[in-house]
């Protein structure tokens, strides 16, 4: 037996329950991990609360994690006994130890520690599809990025900056704003206090940014269509704000023939070899200190409710990890 957080009823972070889990021998293809860091992300919040369906109740949650492969199953090539690895996007990482498909498996270069790691495979990876496949940015563009103190906003704030694209980041505080600064934005409005259309058109002359991504939702989503310059594109890759509400795609042509897209990372991974060049993309710029990693928190596996009160308040930055 080891511990694992199960979720046995949907609601609030009071429905994570530590207790006791059965362990099973890896099956053909997969391969048991002995976690040593677990990120948390807001999607884990969205199975918790019922926003996304999870395949069955009661579920292990959690999404990315790293540590040590301490199995395997039959037919497994990817990897081996010893191993360091991380994975993302595979539900079940709110565990001291689990099994899964060894190809979703990315061994870790020596120099990615597992706490690094932990904190960068789902958010790291967001960052590297949202700019380079989904929004395809390019040097000399203007974008707009908000939460761009979050886990993936500092993340994907610094990697277009060395891109060379001008990042207009909104926060809620202080404090995120001088975060944001310091983690690739060249400009930073605090929602809170003023309007950020209002300020986006300013900084533009008027334009609009290129590319918006947002992860917010319900409270940003129309009002950052009109930040878009004609032909732009919306990444919306988020709702920590609530569900957007139905949009009627006639309103896109009135704001100026807008593109709109809502992505999500399992399908820029989903084949090996797409998992493999996206994660050592991330690992390059990690490497080479062209995104530096924020940990912000670091708790006891048994209390990710705090992380997830911290999450949905929005009181955190950078990235939260879990230590069994």
């Amino acid at each position: 037996m080891s511990k694992a957080i199960v979720v046995h009823e949907l609601g609030g972070p009071e429905v994570l329950k530590w207790e006791e889990v059965p362990d099973a021998a890896p099956g053909p293809g997969q391969a048991r991990v002995r976690h040593t860091a677990i990120g948390v992300n807001f999607v884990d919040v969205y199975f918790r609360n019922g926003t996304y369906k999870a395949p069955a109740v009661p579920f292990v949650p959690g999404h990315e994690a790293a540590g040590v492969v301490e199995a395997i199953g039959p037919d497994v090539t990817e990897v081996a006994v010893g191993d360091r690895v991380a994975y993302s996007f595979v539900q079940g990482s709110y565990a001291e130890t689990r099994n899964l498909p060894a190809a979703r498996l990315v061994p870790l270069p020596d120099d990615i520690d597992d706490r690094t790691a932990a904190a960068i495979m789902l958010k790291g990876m967001s960052a590297q599809y949202l700019l380079l496949r989904a929004g395809r940015v390019k040097r000399g563009d203007t974008i707009l990025f908000h939460a761009a103190a979050g886990g993936v906003g500092l993340l994907a704030c610094q990697w277009a900056k060395h891109l060379g694209v001008s990042v207009i980041g909104t926060v809620s505080t202080p404090e995120k704003a001088r975060l944001a600064f310091e983690h690739g934005c060249e400009h930073v409005i605090n929602y809170v206090k003023e309007s950020f259309v209002h300020r986006v058109h300013e900084i533009t002359h008027g334009e609009g940014v290129a590319v918006a991504f947002d992860s917010v939702g319900k409270i940003t989503f129309r009002a950052t269509l009109d930040c878009i310059r004609a032909r732009g594109l919306m990444v919306s890759f988020g709702q920590s704000s609530g569900l957007v509400p139905p949009l009627d795609i006639t309103l896109l042509s009135i704001k100026g023939s807008l593109y709109l897209t809502r992505p999500t990372l399992a399908s820029y991974i989903g084949t090996r070899p797409e998992l493999l060049e996206t994660a050592n993309d991330l690992f390059d710029v990690v490497r080479s200190g062209v995104v530096k990693v924020k940990i912000g928190r670091v708790l006891p596996l048994a209390e990710v409710a705090d992380a997830h009160r911290d999450l949905e308040a929005r009181n955190s930055t950078g990235s939260m990890i879990l230590e069994p």
